[in-house]
């Protein structure tokens, strides 16, 4: 049977583990993104603790995405709650590391100058610091992005949402009716989802990078 036939029919139903899919995706990395800002705006003036925080978000990284999960059912159970901890977590992680090197980044002299003309250290970082690092954190969220977009196929495994759930279903059914092309058509949606997401982040840095840090 052709992918075409397959299609035929299914559109509603795609559109919504699509959405789902992307629903997942886009939370998850809004939610690290946030977590990740805050922690880096409380460890980057400080060297010991900028520099462990950047290891462990890399050794993080190395944490098998399917070994997480399953120790998240022993307290969350399966479904939603273990998926969107599993990839928050994840997600968090890259954007640590560009966060705290695009804060330390900023020029002393321009820390400096913001001081001389009366600014407090609240607005120094918002008007000034987190401006300045903004190309490098947005960086680590295009990053976090495209990883959360393929690891979320995984949350299948526990009941999660998403389009994992049609490739895991064709993987398990090979050689069987639609088997082949319900993985493949999960498979592609995920690269369009990531495909998506990266061009809206891509616009997202050309409305608020300013020209001089671009």
């Amino acid at each position: 049977m052709s992918i075409w036939n397959y299609l035929d029919g299914r559109g509603e139903f795609l559109a919504f583990l699509t959405y789902q899919h992307a629903s997942l995706a886009f939370q998850t990395v809004l939610v690290g993104t946030l977590v990740a800002i805050v922690i880096a705006i409380a460890v980057y003036r400080f060297p010991l603790f900028s520099a462990l925080t950047l290891t462990t978000s890399r050794v993080a990284l190395t944490i098998p995405s399917l070994a997480l999960l399953a120790l998240l059912i022993v307290p969350f159970g399966l479904g939603v709650v273990p998926s969107f901890i599993m990839l928050a977590f994840f997600a968090a992680m890259p954007v640590i590391g560009n966060a705290i090197v695009g804060l330390r980044s900023v020029p002393d002299s321009v820390i400096e100058s913001a001081k001389g003309i009366g600014l407090s250290r609240r607005r120094i970082l918002f008007s000034v610091s987190l401006p300045m690092a903004w190309p490098v954190i947005l960086t680590g969220i295009r990053v976090s992005t495209q990883m959360v977009v393929g690891v979320a196929a995984i949350v299948a495994y526990v009941l999660g949402p998403g389009l994992g759930s049609l490739i895991f279903n064709g993987l398990s059914r090979l050689g069987g009716t639609n088997s082949v092309e319900m993985a493949v058509t999960g498979t592609v949606l995920i690269v369009v989802i990531a495909l998506v997401f990266d061009a809206l982040l891509v616009l997202l840095g050309r409305l608020t990078i300013a020209k001089g840090l671009s």
